[in-house]
């Protein structure tokens, strides 16, 4: 953390067990905020999922620019006005969090998530290591499994600590199957890569492999390791390219995963790429493969409610004051980003997606004459950044194939459609909170996929055919199961991934 008074805060939040209930939960990304209350324009109000399309937009009121609740409200419409519009792009350069600027909410998420300086993955995030793979023969039971995890988790968290002056207290630590399941689940992958790679492209092409949000490493190590001892004539014609956008763990990597590479004969394989997706200017007119496993759940999204009377979408902005405090606004005008999403999934899905509002008007205008009903919809978050991903791989890896795996599901997200985990970690223990609008770097934000409506868009964008299936169903396919059962015939392989999905191009 880059301030001492942040240990102070989470030391004093947590001292009491009042600070489990949702209030304090609410409050910690206030304390975050060194000590200033964030002022949120949220609504509450429930809603039933529906279909729609869109209607031709109206006229706006500039008062509703700013979201109107049950809530009193500041009104910072003067400031909203006064203040320049801001990039993530732009950002990159700065140092410190910036003030009196407002920014659309993909921009203030990735900024949070991403900013060299000062995002979480730049600064924050520790990749957990077990160690030694993990023996599932010898285990007794998915507990037993869950025992060892534990202390293991424990025995690195006391390894780094012993190497600070004192302990890490807010130490953002998280894991991933390839971790925990080494070297099987990446041994999976690379028997995908390979069946499939012989049976389209073999000899004509090399098996040119690029994954993004490699992390550690681990998965391109399994990889390469498994095809080597397998098919030494796929060996020779592969090459791995790692693409990370993270300056720490391409430093990591630099340091770290090319020499383990070079020990175990990969060197000539394998290439770093410290260079954003979204950057991406060279063609890769080569049939390839394209690893994504996490890492859609990091895009950042677009904030969008409805006016409940016209159902036009109205795009959220992030005011942030001198003061460091947070204020969503509505522009009645999309950008182009986010119109041209809506355009996309409209056509891609044939109008077939949810929204967050009633289909019925009847019920619409019933619930607007309850008192303090507000004025817009729910907000619905859009994955602008994953259309734009789509693009990338459209334009430049016209050969593509997709690998990618995420979550369908996830517990504990923030009020809304398609809404996101916001959490953060403190003394080994995760802590939701009840927006993204927090101080920026300190949080994960993370968001489910709807795997329905992504295939459809990328189908829609690339031209390409996909199969989504469930984590469970692809490893059963690609993995050799029995390596991962305990004796008790559980398997943790297919059982601990169940909101997960897979989506590969066919």
């Amino acid at each position: 953390m880059d301030s001492p008074i942040v240990a102070q805060v989470f030391r004093q939040l947590f001292r009491h067990p009042a600070c489990q209930s949702q209030r304090n939960l609410a409050a910690l990304s206030s304390c975050i905020q060194h000590g200033r209350r964030i002022q949120q324009q949220r609504r509450s109000m429930s809603h039933r999922p529906g279909f729609r399309g869109a209607k031709p937009p109206q006229k706006p009121n500039e008062s509703d620019w700013q979201q109107r609740t049950e809530l009193v409200q500041v009104n910072m419409t003067e400031e909203y006005k006064s203040y320049p519009i801001v990039t993530a792009d732009e950002l990159r350069s700065r140092t410190e969090r910036p003030r009196k600027v407002k920014m659309l909410m993909r921009d203030f998420i990735e900024d949070s998530l991403y900013n060299p300086s000062y995002g979480y993955f730049s600064k924050q995030a520790v990749i957990f290591s077990p160690g030694e793979p993990f023996d599932f023969l010898s285990l007794r039971d998915e507990p037993a499994f869950f025992s060892e995890l534990s202390q293991r988790w424990i025995e690195f968290e006391q390894d780094l600590d012993s190497k600070l002056e004192m302990p890490n207290e807010t130490r953002q630590l998280w894991h991933t199957p390839t971790e925990l399941f080494r070297p099987y689940y990446g041994e999976a992958i690379a028997r995908y890569l390979m069946s499939n790679y012989i049976m389209s492209t073999y000899p004509y092409h090399d098996l040119i492999v690029y994954e993004m949000g490699a992390g550690r490493g681990t998965l391109m190590l399994n990889i390469l390791d498994y095809i080597r001892s397998v098919e030494p004539s796929v060996y020779d014609r592969i090459k791995y390219k790692i693409i990370e956008i993270s300056p720490s763990l391409v430093a990591i990597q630099n340091s770290q995963l090319l020499a383990t590479a070079a020990s175990r004969g990969h060197a000539d394989k394998v290439e770093i790429i410290n260079r954003s997706i979204f950057d991406w200017n060279d063609r890769v007119p080569s049939p390839c493969f394209f690893i994504a496993l996490e890492v859609f759940d990091n895009f950042a999204h677009d904030i969008i409610r409805y006016d409940l009377t016209t159902e036009q979408p109205l795009q959220g902005m992030v005011l942030i004051t001198a003061e460091n405090d947070f204020y969503e606004f509505y522009e009645p005008v999309l950008d182009s980003v986010a119109a041209r999403f809506l355009r996309v999934r409209h056509a891609a899905t044939g109008g077939q997606y949810r929204v967050p509002y009633p289909n019925s008007k009847l019920l619409r205008w019933a619930r607007s004459q309850m008192p303090f009903a507000p004025n817009l919809s729910e907000a619905e978050y859009i994955p602008t950044r994953l259309m734009q991903f789509f693009d990338i791989l459209e334009k430049y890896f016209p050969a593509h194939r997709l690998v990618t795996s995420d979550f369908h599901k996830l517990p504990d997200t923030v009020k809304g459609l398609n809404s996101p985990v916001v959490q953060t970690r403190y003394q080994g223990r995760m802590v939701p909170v009840r927006t993204p609008l927090v101080h920026q770097g300190y949080f994960d934000i993370l968001f489910p996929t709807d795997f329905r409506v992504t295939e459809a868009i990328y189908g829609a964008i690339t031209g390409k055919l996909t199969r989504v299936m469930s984590h469970e169903h692809f490893m059963q396919s690609w993995a050799y199961v029995e390596d991962t059962q305990v004796q008790s015939g559980e398997n943790p392989l297919l059982t601990w991934y169940k909101n997960a999905s897979v989506m590969v191009t066919v």
